[in-house]
């Protein structure tokens, strides 16, 4: 579909593809990581309430919904490639100048930009390396790209125990500033879509991108994503964020919660693989429902548990479940649409997802506030990760090595 005119325009491998992309989701996770332990550390050195703790976690997620939204139209206008590269220096940039915050109102607005960064990442590079690679390894690929977060979780575990108790979480923060060096790398290496290349609608309006995803064709995949992505969202921020505080609150130290948190974070690669092979034997549809339910069994297992084992191994399988069901969420999302508005379709979607992010970070802190049981407040997300399953089951459509268009 493309000539390989120029060094910008030649396709790469699917593995060299891999390989550049991936490492930009892992930078990202990277970031998103380092936050949950940052917020632990911030709540001690600024005496933080639980409500504001909730709000660092939730105006990332207002960044990312805004992000996912505004990167999602311009990627269907100006290429996969640019968009991927812009997002990647703001939110890079944004992450490193967090680090001289001396306020929490500073701070957070710093993390708005992170958030857009991050949100208009993420689904345009899965539309891009979906759009890149053949449908009969498609979904298999993308869940690899996915698997990068994992990578980028450890990293962001590994700082926060080894640098965050010895120098302070502003050092923490400016090491999660240089991929931004990273993305001259992506300029000149990275092609973008074949098939953004080759489509011939390029004077299509915002406007009637954004109506095309609510389109009769489109309206139950969409209806059907939205309430996946909240659900997902929802639960994900919500749990995640709080792992390590979640400890604190059990009664262990901010370093053994820290140690605690890397060893359930590790369960995150099986989750990844083992998804990458079902997604191709047995479709999307029931590695999205197996994984989510899995999720939603550990969450209650692990909100309710009461001794170290215990809250170890199903945090560990929490973590297992839970990426292993975003990789396939990533892979099916950009397969709900055609060429012209599917960076916009992923990131609508996304963007209500973040909605979620923004609300399940608040109900923590507000909860916790309020003296509610941690059990009580991980049966909520179980509970929502369930309505994800039924929208999955009644709207959704297999797409398993489909031919995109």
């Amino acid at each position: 579909m493309t000539t390989s005119i120029s060094k910008e325009n030649k396709p790469l491998s699917r593995n060299k593809l891999l390989g550049i992309a991936g490492l930009g989701w892992m930078f990202d996770a990277m970031d998103v990581g380092i936050l949950s332990f940052v917020i632990a550390a911030l709540a001690i050195e600024w005496n933080l309430s639980p409500g504001q703790m909730g709000w660092i976690g939730s105006v990332n997620s207002i960044g990312m919904a805004v992000g996912a939204f505004a990167f999602g139209l311009f990627a269907d206008r100006i290429g996969r490639k640019r968009v991927f590269i812009i997002t990647l220096v703001l939110f890079s940039v944004a992450s490193g100048l967090s680090a001289l915050s001396t306020t929490l109102a500073v701070f957070l607005v710093f993390r708005f930009f992170v958030g857009m960064g991050l949100g208009g990442e993420l689904p345009v590079a899965s539309t891009l390396v979906a759009e890149s690679v053949e449908a009969k390894e498609r979904g298999r690929v993308v869940v690899l790209l996915e698997s990068f977060w994992a990578a980028g979780w450890l990293i962001a575990a590994l700082i926060s125990y080894f640098i965050i108790p010895n120098y302070g979480w502003q050092l923490a923060l400016i090491i999660t500033a240089l991929p931004a060096f990273y993305a001259i790398y992506l300029r000149i290496n990275l092609p973008d879509s074949p098939q953004f290349t080759a489509k011939r609608v390029r004077n299509r309006t915002y406007r009637q991108n954004i109506k095309a995803v609510w389109s009769k064709p489109y309206t139950k995949p969409t209806l059907m994503l939205w309430i996946l992505w909240f659900t997902v969202v929802f639960s994900y921020y919500g749990m995640f964020l709080w792992l390590p505080s979640v400890m604190v609150i059990k009664g262990f130290s901010l370093i053994k919660s820290f140690e605690y948190v890397l060893l359930m974070t590790i369960a995150q690669l099986p989750g990844y693989f083992t998804a990458a092979y079902l997604i191709e034997k047995v479709g999307r549809k029931f590695v999205l429902v197996t994984y989510l339910l899995g999720t939603a069994a550990s969450a209650f297992v692990f909100g309710n548990a009461d001794t170290t084992m215990l809250l170890v191994v199903s945090g560990a399988f929490l973590s297992f479940f839970n990426l292993g069901a975003w990789g396939a969420l990533y892979a099916y999302t950009p397969e709900q649409y055609p060429s012209v508005i599917r960076a916009t379709g992923a990131g609508m979607a996304a963007a209500i997802g973040r909605i979620g992010g923004i609300l399940g970070p608040l109900l923590v802190g507000s909860l916790v506030m309020k003296g509610y049981d941690i059990g009580w407040i991980f049966a909520i997300f179980c509970i929502a990760i369930v309505i994800g399953v039924l929208a999955v089951i009644i709207l959704g459509k297999e797409t398993k090595q489909i031919e995109l268009e």
